[in-house]
């Protein structure tokens, strides 16, 4: 399964790894257009990921997951082939989104449904941080074909990844889940559950950081290039390459320090960790490369770690009959603050003076440090909540 997620994942950042370089260029977008056209992936996969993950609880998660996954690669090959400016990109890049809707949540949950009873925590944040490789191929394969063939065979090559997937889904077994009752759409249940609400909302700002950074990394160290200069060697095929592998380890460790030391209390120090080293980057936009890119290395720990914890500690709040559901919402809020993250971010660069502009980046480190300043609060919050019910209950 992981192996597979990762196929799914080449073409993820595909369109955020040529938007500075290739695509704005091209089509003559500003920086809030380009922003936009990104996060129409995270907008097409917050509209069908109710859906399709809820749909897990009555039909085998496996066949939700071989529909996106094929969706999902044909999109991104259609990219590449018929994308001819902001209009085309947003819708066709939307789609894309909408298959991987498919692809990541049903994903989990086909896993879940499949390991044994007990603590599925490592099993889960393996799953998930995988993705973080995945992201990092995208980012290195996307960039260099792009550079030796051109943006548009980028799309078309990494849209090919996700047979991986369907591959994974041939091979491991069926299972029908057991018959469910009441609405498909039924949320009422997940929102009555004050704690997994709280990991699902400090998900969202955990996206709404992620997806910010990761839609405006290679255009920053264009940037730092272009002022500051920077080896041969620290390209942004680099930066972003590293940036993402970070993720991986990252997100393994951030769970295990929230096994030991307690999902609340890990998850809030790292958020608030990651929300000061954005306000440093933001502070020294144009220091020497090599200050940035210590910076961006620290930046680059923080920002996933706790992204495992997170989805696992969702994944153990919600109560069995309303997994599904539970994860949809999780998307849904992760993926909608994705779309404001890419967005927003694209929005304060260009009200600050634009992609050649220090101001103009350091605004955009100060959004993503306000974003996930969020997810302690929505976590204190929800342990508020659970101490009143247990003294209710006591």
């Amino acid at each position: 399964m992981c192996l597979g997620q990762i196929g799914n994942l080449l073409p993820h950042v595909a369109l955020s790894a040529n938007l500075a370089q290739h695509l704005m260029p091209a089509w003559g977008l500003s920086a809030a257009e380009g922003g936009l056209m990104a996060s129409g992936y995270a907008f097409g996969y917050m509209l069908a990921v109710p859906v399709l993950t809820t749909l897990t609880d009555r039909i085998d998660a496996r066949l939700v997951l071989l529909c996106g996954s094929i969706v999902s690669g044909l999109a991104t090959v259609a990219f590449g082939t018929f994308a001819q400016g902001f209009w085309s990109g947003t819708a066709i890049w939307a789609l894309a989104g909408l298959g991987f809707a498919g692809a990541y949540m049903p994903g989990l949950k086909a896993l879940t449904d499949r390991l044994p009873a007990g603590d599925t925590s490592r099993a889960v944040t393996l799953y998930t941080s995988s993705f973080s490789l995945g992201v990092g191929l995208s980012f290195l394969l996307a960039q260099v074909i792009a550079d030796r063939w051109g943006w548009r065979w980028a799309f078309v090559l990494t849209g090919v990844g996700p047979v991986a997937m369907v591959i994974a889904c041939l091979l491991i077994d069926a299972r029908r889940p057991e018959p469910k009752e009441g609405r498909l759409l039924d949320f009422k249940p997940v929102f009555a559950n004050r704690d997994a609400l709280g990991y699902i909302l400090g998900y969202g700002a955990h996206c709404f950081e992620l997806y910010g950074i990761r839609t405006w990394l290679v255009g920053f160290w264009t940037f730092v290039i272009g002022h500051q200069g920077a080896p041969s060697w620290l390209s942004p095929v680099m930066v972003s390459f590293f940036f993402a592998i970070l993720s991986m380890p990252a997100s393994i460790l951030g769970n295990e320090a929230a096994l030991k030391f307690g999902r609340h209390r890990a998850i809030t120090i790292v958020m608030i960790g990651s929300a000061a080293v954005a306000l440093l980057l933001g502070a020294n936009v144009s220091a020497p490369a090599w200050v940035l890119a210590l910076l961006l290395l620290a930046y680059g720990l923080t920002v996933p770690a706790d992204s495992g914890a997170l989805t696992a500690g969702m994944s153990a709040a919600a109560t069995r009959d309303h997994r599904g559901a539970t994860m949809a919402l999780h998307s849904t809020v992760g993926f909608g603050l994705s779309a404001a993250g890419a967005w927003g971010t694209g929005l304060a660069l260009d009200l600050a003076g634009g992609p050649q502009d220090a101001d103009g980046w350091s605004l955009v480190f100060v959004v993503l440090a306000v974003g996930i300043s969020v997810g302690p609060l929505a976590l204190l919050w929800a342990r508020a909540g659970q101490r009143k019910a247990d003294a209710v209950a006591g």
